[in-house]
């Protein structure tokens, strides 16, 4: 039980069309790749910094 690490879901919930090619990598090193998929990844800095840079194409989904 002390080993479990702590995750987050995140959603993309919008299309990276006409974003800058940083943001679309963004999407892509989240292992997001279309509208309503939703990843279970890691909660690290590092991961919550990429969702921090796109916070209009993604959202936490708290349960």
């Amino acid at each position: 039980m002390a080993n479990e690490k702590k995750t987050i879901r995140i959603e993309q919930h919008s299309s990276p069309i006409g974003y800058p090619k940083k943001q679309r990598e963004q999407l892509r090193g989240l292992g997001l790749r279309r509208i309503r998929h939703v990843v279970e990844r890691e909660d690290t800095p590092a991961n919550r910094g990429m969702v921090n840079k796109i916070p209009h194409l993604v959202r936490i989904i708290e349960d």
